[in-house]
Protein backbone atom coordinates (compact mmCIF):
# COMPACT_ATOMS: atom_id res chain seq x y z
CA UNK A 1 0.00 0.00 0.00
CA UNK A 2 1.17 3.62 -1.20
CA UNK A 3 1.61 6.27 0.90
CA UNK A 4 2.02 10.06 0.64
CA UNK A 5 3.89 11.76 3.51
CA UNK A 6 3.46 15.66 3.66
CA UNK A 7 6.64 17.77 3.14
CA UNK A 8 5.65 18.76 7.27
CA UNK A 9 5.72 15.28 8.69
CA UNK A 10 9.14 14.43 6.74
CA UNK A 11 10.83 16.90 7.92
CA UNK A 12 9.62 15.83 11.50
CA UNK A 13 10.12 12.55 11.09
CA UNK A 14 13.77 13.10 10.26
CA UNK A 15 14.66 15.32 12.62
CA UNK A 16 12.42 14.42 16.05
CA UNK A 17 14.63 11.89 16.78
CA UNK A 18 17.87 13.70 16.75
CA UNK A 19 17.24 13.90 20.66
CA UNK A 20 17.20 10.76 21.00
CA UNK A 21 20.09 9.48 23.48
CA UNK A 22 21.13 6.02 21.62
CA UNK A 23 24.79 4.87 22.26
CA UNK A 24 27.19 5.33 19.39
CA UNK A 25 28.61 1.23 18.19
CA UNK A 26 29.95 -0.59 15.55
CA UNK A 27 32.02 0.03 11.90
CA UNK A 28 35.19 0.93 14.11
CA UNK A 29 34.14 4.20 15.91
CA UNK A 30 32.90 5.23 19.13
CA UNK A 31 30.98 8.14 20.30
CA UNK A 32 33.71 10.23 19.50
CA UNK A 33 35.89 9.35 17.00
CA UNK A 34 35.27 7.80 13.40
CA UNK A 35 38.00 6.24 11.36
CA UNK A 36 38.27 4.98 7.63
CA UNK A 37 40.91 3.62 5.52
CA UNK A 38 41.61 4.92 2.10
CA UNK A 39 43.34 3.33 -0.77
CA UNK A 40 45.45 5.58 -3.42
CA UNK A 41 47.06 4.88 -7.02
CA UNK A 42 50.70 6.11 -6.96
CA UNK A 43 50.62 5.68 -11.44
CA UNK A 44 46.98 6.48 -12.09
CA UNK A 45 46.26 5.13 -15.44
CA UNK A 46 42.80 3.67 -16.03
CA UNK A 47 42.12 2.01 -19.80
CA UNK A 48 43.40 4.79 -21.92
CA UNK A 49 43.12 7.99 -19.51
CA UNK A 50 46.30 9.16 -17.60
CA UNK A 51 45.95 11.23 -14.35
CA UNK A 52 47.15 14.82 -14.78
CA UNK A 53 49.03 14.18 -11.83
CA UNK A 54 51.10 11.34 -12.64
CA UNK A 55 52.87 9.94 -11.10
CA UNK A 56 52.10 10.96 -7.55
CA UNK A 57 54.17 11.66 -4.64
CA UNK A 58 53.93 10.66 -0.83
CA UNK A 59 52.21 14.60 0.20
CA UNK A 60 49.89 14.28 -3.41
CA UNK A 61 48.29 10.53 -2.54
CA UNK A 62 48.73 12.02 1.42
CA UNK A 63 46.47 15.16 0.46
CA UNK A 64 44.00 12.81 -2.18
CA UNK A 65 43.38 10.41 0.71
CA UNK A 66 42.49 12.99 3.00
CA UNK A 67 39.95 14.53 0.29
CA UNK A 68 38.35 11.49 -0.40
CA UNK A 69 37.98 10.88 3.48
CA UNK A 70 36.32 14.16 4.01
CA UNK A 71 33.67 13.28 1.31
CA UNK A 72 33.26 9.89 2.85
CA UNK A 73 32.75 11.14 6.59
CA UNK A 74 29.98 14.00 5.00
CA UNK A 75 28.48 10.60 3.68
CA UNK A 76 28.41 9.00 6.51
CA UNK A 77 27.75 12.23 9.00
CA UNK A 78 25.11 14.48 7.11
CA UNK A 79 24.31 12.32 3.70
CA UNK A 80 22.21 13.62 0.95
CA UNK A 81 18.57 14.43 0.26
CA UNK A 82 17.47 12.58 -2.82
CA UNK A 83 14.50 12.76 -5.40
CA UNK A 84 14.57 9.25 -7.44
CA UNK A 85 12.30 9.15 -10.07
CA UNK A 86 11.97 5.32 -11.29
CA UNK A 87 11.03 5.93 -14.83
CA UNK A 88 8.25 4.07 -17.45
CA UNK A 89 9.54 2.64 -20.62
CA UNK A 90 6.14 2.48 -21.72
CA UNK A 91 5.19 5.58 -21.06
CA UNK A 92 9.08 7.44 -22.15
CA UNK A 93 9.62 8.53 -18.57
CA UNK A 94 12.91 8.12 -18.27
CA UNK A 95 14.79 7.11 -14.70
CA UNK A 96 16.95 9.96 -12.91
CA UNK A 97 18.13 9.88 -9.64
CA UNK A 98 19.11 13.38 -7.41
CA UNK A 99 21.13 13.57 -4.49
CA UNK A 100 22.00 17.04 -2.90
CA UNK A 101 24.42 17.13 -0.15
CA UNK A 102 23.17 17.77 3.18
CA UNK A 103 26.60 19.55 4.43
CA UNK A 104 29.90 18.86 4.10
CA UNK A 105 33.52 18.78 5.91
CA UNK A 106 35.80 20.56 3.65
CA UNK A 107 39.21 19.93 3.66
CA UNK A 108 41.55 20.78 6.03
CA UNK A 109 38.70 20.59 8.77
CA UNK A 110 40.92 20.24 12.27
CA UNK A 111 38.66 17.09 12.90
CA UNK A 112 40.24 15.49 10.16
CA UNK A 113 43.91 13.55 10.70
CA UNK A 114 45.59 10.95 9.16
CA UNK A 115 47.29 7.96 11.74
CA UNK A 116 48.93 5.34 9.41
CA UNK A 117 50.61 5.38 5.97
CA UNK A 118 51.72 2.49 4.01
CA UNK A 119 53.14 2.27 0.25
CA UNK A 120 52.66 -1.20 -0.79
CA UNK A 121 52.19 -2.36 -4.59
CA UNK A 122 52.53 1.22 -5.57
CA UNK A 123 49.51 2.13 -4.00
CA UNK A 124 49.01 4.11 -0.26
CA UNK A 125 47.36 3.13 1.82
CA UNK A 126 45.88 5.78 4.10
CA UNK A 127 43.85 5.21 7.71
CA UNK A 128 42.35 8.55 9.21
CA UNK A 129 40.37 9.28 11.68
CA UNK A 130 37.85 11.73 12.18
CA UNK A 131 36.73 13.57 16.01
CA UNK A 132 33.12 14.75 15.66
CA UNK A 133 31.52 17.64 17.65
CA UNK A 134 28.74 17.16 19.76
CA UNK A 135 26.24 18.27 17.31
CA UNK A 136 27.92 15.81 14.45
CA UNK A 137 27.12 12.89 17.16
CA UNK A 138 23.96 13.58 17.47
CA UNK A 139 22.96 13.40 13.40
CA UNK A 140 24.98 10.34 13.48
CA UNK A 141 22.93 8.47 16.45
CA UNK A 142 19.79 9.01 14.00
CA UNK A 143 21.21 7.21 11.12
CA UNK A 144 21.65 4.56 13.67
CA UNK A 145 17.98 4.71 15.09
CA UNK A 146 15.61 1.47 14.05
CA UNK A 147 13.51 3.75 11.78
CA UNK A 148 16.23 3.76 8.68
CA UNK A 149 16.83 1.07 6.87
CA UNK A 150 19.65 -0.66 5.36
CA UNK A 151 20.80 -1.28 1.81
CA UNK A 152 24.05 -2.16 -0.05
CA UNK A 153 24.43 -2.09 -3.43
CA UNK A 154 27.12 -1.71 -5.98
CA UNK A 155 27.48 1.53 -8.66
CA UNK A 156 29.44 2.08 -11.99
CA UNK A 157 30.87 5.33 -13.13
CA UNK A 158 33.34 6.43 -15.98
CA UNK A 159 36.92 5.86 -15.71
CA UNK A 160 37.88 9.76 -17.00
CA UNK A 161 39.50 11.46 -19.60
CA UNK A 162 39.23 14.98 -21.43
CA UNK A 163 35.42 13.52 -23.12
CA UNK A 164 34.38 12.15 -19.68
CA UNK A 165 34.93 13.51 -16.22
CA UNK A 166 38.59 14.23 -15.88
CA UNK A 167 38.64 15.16 -11.85
CA UNK A 168 39.29 11.96 -10.08
CA UNK A 169 37.59 12.78 -7.10
CA UNK A 170 34.53 13.48 -9.55
CA UNK A 171 34.86 10.21 -11.41
CA UNK A 172 34.96 8.31 -8.14
CA UNK A 173 31.83 10.35 -6.75
CA UNK A 174 30.16 9.62 -9.88
CA UNK A 175 30.23 5.48 -8.66
CA UNK A 176 29.16 6.50 -5.37
CA UNK A 177 25.94 8.18 -6.64
CA UNK A 178 25.13 5.30 -8.63
CA UNK A 179 25.16 2.63 -6.07
CA UNK A 180 23.32 5.11 -3.87
CA UNK A 181 21.19 5.17 -6.78
CA UNK A 182 21.09 1.01 -6.80
CA UNK A 183 20.86 0.95 -3.39
CA UNK A 184 17.55 2.93 -3.80
CA UNK A 185 16.17 1.05 -6.23
CA UNK A 186 16.72 -2.70 -4.75
CA UNK A 187 14.87 -1.53 -1.50
CA UNK A 188 11.92 -0.52 -3.37
CA UNK A 189 11.53 -3.25 -5.62
CA UNK A 190 12.03 -5.49 -2.43
CA UNK A 191 10.12 -3.55 -0.23
CA UNK A 192 6.96 -2.43 -1.62
CA UNK A 193 4.09 -3.94 -3.47
CA UNK A 194 3.49 -1.98 -6.73
CA UNK A 195 6.50 0.13 -8.17
CA UNK A 196 6.08 3.88 -7.21
CA UNK A 197 6.64 6.88 -9.73
CA UNK A 198 8.49 8.89 -7.83
CA UNK A 199 10.51 8.58 -3.89
CA UNK A 200 12.09 11.17 -2.00
CA UNK A 201 14.26 11.12 1.38
CA UNK A 202 18.27 11.13 3.00
CA UNK A 203 20.69 8.86 2.30
CA UNK A 204 23.96 8.04 4.25
CA UNK A 205 26.96 6.19 3.59
CA UNK A 206 27.13 3.46 6.57
CA UNK A 207 30.73 3.02 6.36
CA UNK A 208 34.06 3.63 3.87
CA UNK A 209 33.32 2.29 0.14
CA UNK A 210 34.88 0.17 -1.88
CA UNK A 211 36.67 0.75 -4.97
CA UNK A 212 37.68 -0.84 -8.09
CA UNK A 213 37.94 -1.12 -11.91
CA UNK A 214 34.83 -3.63 -13.17
CA UNK A 215 34.84 -3.96 -16.92
CA UNK A 216 36.14 -0.43 -17.92
CA UNK A 217 34.27 1.55 -15.09
CA UNK A 218 34.98 2.57 -11.63
CA UNK A 219 32.98 0.85 -9.63
CA UNK A 220 31.80 1.33 -6.30
CA UNK A 221 30.29 -1.31 -3.46
CA UNK A 222 29.10 0.70 -0.71
CA UNK A 223 26.38 0.60 2.17
CA UNK A 224 23.89 3.03 2.89
CA UNK A 225 21.33 4.19 5.59
CA UNK A 226 18.23 5.25 3.88
CA UNK A 227 14.66 7.01 5.14
CA UNK A 228 12.26 6.94 2.55
CA UNK A 229 10.12 10.40 3.93
CA UNK A 230 7.54 10.04 0.37
CA UNK A 231 6.31 7.95 -2.02
CA UNK A 232 4.83 8.94 -5.01
CA UNK A 233 2.65 6.31 -6.89
CA UNK A 234 2.24 5.99 -10.93
CA UNK A 235 -2.00 6.41 -10.04
CA UNK A 236 -1.62 9.83 -8.39
CA UNK A 237 -0.98 11.58 -11.72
Amino acid sequence: MFRRISSVSAVFLFFAVFTLAAQEHGLGCNPEVLRGEVWVELEPIYGGYVDREYPLDADAARRRALEEAALNYSAMIYGWSFHYDTGEKARHIPETFELVPVAAIPFGDPGLRATDMEVRDMRVRLWTDYRLSEAQSRRLRVWRTGTIRNAQAVGRGPLGGPEEVSDWLTIKKAALEDAARAAVRAMLRGGERNRPKETKGFISLAAFPNYYIDSGHWAASARFRVQITEIIPFAAY
